[in-house]
């Protein structure tokens, strides 16, 4: 774990490596946050990420949204997950999962990414399997624009956890 005061003295390519996964499989957020330091504080840290990602086109916050994994998909059969999205769904029990809850998973998972043209996305920090389950089931319900907007809150947390677990301060 790096302090604040580490992270602010690094260069842009050394800040872009370290953080660059934050924001899953997309660097140029911690590229586009890094002439904004010195970051007074992780929350502002992280303000500067957000910001990138909203401030970015239609299609770039498209393709972030798109870079997630399924929940207890393709890639996490195959272990073709980052270590980051690994321990996350882990941590959640979703390598757990009865073969009734990894069905649903996988049904849901489908259904979502048909209505939607994206994988459900959600910080599954503190939550279970079954929690789970039900959102994704619950937010099937949503119109698009809502799960876009909804998306990019739940990728934001996601970053907030992931860069409280690298910077101290």
């Amino acid at each position: 774990m790096l302090s604040l005061d580490q992270v602010n003295a690094l260069d842009q390519a050394d800040f872009t490596a370290l953080l660059g996964g934050i924001y899953e499989h997309s660097p140029w957020v911690a590229r586009r946050s890094w002439p904004q330091r010195p970051f007074e504080s992780l929350s502002r840290l992280q303000a500067a990420m957000a910001q990138a990602l909203d401030s970015a086109s239609a299609d770039e916050r498209m393709a972030v949204i798109r870079a997630h994994p399924e929940l207890s998909g393709k890639a996490a059969v195959r272990r073709d997950l980052t270590a980051d999205s690994r321990r996350e769904q882990t941590g959640a029990g979703l390598d757990q999962c009865t073969a009734e809850e990894f069905a649903q998973l996988q049904e849901g998972n489908r259904a979502y990414a048909e209505k939607f043209g994206f994988p459900f996305i959600i910080a599954v920090r503190g939550l279970g399997r079954r929690d789970i389950i039900a959102a994704l089931q619950r937010r099937c319900a949503h119109s698009r624009e809502q799960e876009i907007a909804e998306a990019v809150a739940q990728i934001h947390r996601i970053a907030a956890l992931r860069l409280a677990e690298k910077i101290s301060g």
